[in-house]
């Protein structure tokens, strides 16, 4: 019987995720041995401080603050220390030494995933990172590979679980924004600086890695509009409710053929209405859900906690372990499927929805004028709701209108805002929101 080979692991990084890894390296040898036909053995673990304190007990002898020269022995890497620098030169060393890599850094590939492709395609090595998108739920290997045979069309993503929580809370309690991020951040949900989730930055790198694996072309985080949830308020979220919606952040990307634009890929984030039967609409607290929309295979959706520790290192892991039988059997490295060039369009280009709110004077003929405005800009109204409020004091009437439409291209929706804007007898323009699912 032939001696079973040693791969050794260097972790780089030891924060939530990467104290959960080492934990599961050293407590689950054997069974990680028995899947990868190899042994992965903890070789080091580089941080900044070997003295913070961490919530995993984990040999002291592991740690170091070398981390160029941990790299450089190593047969798999895992980079788990988030943003640009050094992760990207610690990568780009680890590959031009051999190394498989698997990283969980949505940002570094969003910005500069092309350049660790291209070396890792060099150096015939493996560069993985499932735990980048969406922490335990397996969505990038089913996009690369199980659907590598079928067209998809579109993605809808619940990506990041913050701001998921934030409007969760926001729906359930009634709850104003201010203090369902101060639960979140109660909670652990949400950082001491939420900004990177809040204003959509986090789920915008996520979007344009989904991008990439689903339409085969390299999209940055430059190609993705993007748009947080930080002017949502109670009563957008009332109004919705009150109309049959809920409102997701969400990461979209999809085929669009355009006469006017032409033919491409539309990349976005935004605060999104959907239908309260539509499957990601029941996505509660925490969790994330990506759904898939594919010529072929239909409708799927894939569901599962999208951040902590545990969660996000089983993707880690999963990836670990294909990355050392890859090497134990023999083969070229899997990065990226990319097979062409199909240009990204801008947000005007998309073909969405309007949720409209209104304050306009309770006159006779402005239904008819609003209307009018529409069919100008060739966009059509689903739905017209009207109240009427009336100030006792000053005996003023004013109404409320809530718009829905249908399907139209954003520039033609955003024209038609603009317009309706400028008419005498709008008060206020209440609220914007994108629709989909109807």
């Amino acid at each position: 019987m032939s001696e079973v080979r040693t791969l050794k692991v260097a972790l780089l990084g030891c924060g939530n995720v990467g104290a959960q890894v080492a934990r599961i390296l050293i407590d689950d040898a054997e069974a990680l041995a028995a899947r990868s036909g190899a042994r992965l053995e903890l070789s080091g673990i580089a941080v900044r401080n070997v003295d913070t304190p961490r919530d995993v007990e984990l040999p002291r002898e592991l740690f170091t603050t070398d981390a160029d020269t941990l790299v450089k022995d190593a047969d798999l890497v895992i980079e788990l220390m988030g943003g640009i620098e050094p992760a990207r030169s610690l990568i780009l060393t680890a590959i031009q030494n051999g190394a498989c890599v698997v990283t969980g850094n949505k940002a570094l590939l969003a910005q500069d995933g092309p350049t660790l492709y291209e070396e890792a395609d060099k150096a015939g090595v493996q560069l993985s990172y499932e735990a980048a998108v969406a922490g335990a739920i397996p969505i990038l290997r089913p996009i690369r590979d199980s659907l590598s045979g079928d067209r998809i069309t579109r993605v809808l993503g619940i990506v990041n679980g913050t701001t998921n929580f934030i409007l969760d809370q926001m729906d359930s309690t009634g709850a104003q924004f201010a203090d369902a991020l101060a639960e979140a951040q109660r909670l652990g949900y949400a950082e001491a600086d939420p900004t990177a989730d809040v204003e959509g930055h986090d789920a915008a790198a996520k979007a344009a890695i989904l991008a990439s694996l689903s339409f085969h072309t390299r999209f940055s985080l430059d190609d993705v509009y993007c748009e947080g949830i930080t002017k949502v308020s109670a009563e957008d979220i009332a109004s919705a409710k009150e109309a049959g919606f809920v409102i997701k952040l969400l990461a979209i990307a999809e085929k669009i053929d355009s006469s006017d634009l032409g033919s491409g890929i539309s990349v976005r984030v935004h605060p999104t209405l959907l239908p309260r039967e539509h499957p990601l609409a029941a996505v509660r607290g925490a969790f994330n859900a990506v759904f898939i929309e594919a010529e072929n295979a239909g409708e799927l959706m894939f569901y599962g906690q999208g951040a902590g520790g545990t969660p996000t290192a089983s993707a880690v892991l999963g990836d670990l372990v294909s990355a050392a039988r890859r090497l134990v059997l023999g083969g070229p490295g899997r990065t990226e499927t990319t097979t062409g060039h199909v240009p990204a369009l801008t947000i005007d280009a998309s073909n969405t929805s309007y949720y409209i709110g209104l304050d306009v004077a309770d006159q006779a003929g402005v239904l008819a004028r609003i209307a009018h405005i529409f069919a100008e800009n060739g966009v059509s109204i689903e739905i017209m709701r009207q109240t009427i409020h009336r100030d006792s004091a000053s005996k003023v009437e004013s109404a409320e209108l809530k718009i829905v439409t249908h399907r139209a291209s954003e520039a033609a929706l955003a024209a038609t805002v603009e317009a309706v804007k400028g008419l005498d007898v709008i008060n206020s323009v209440t609220s914007v929101l994108r629709v989909e699912g109807v």
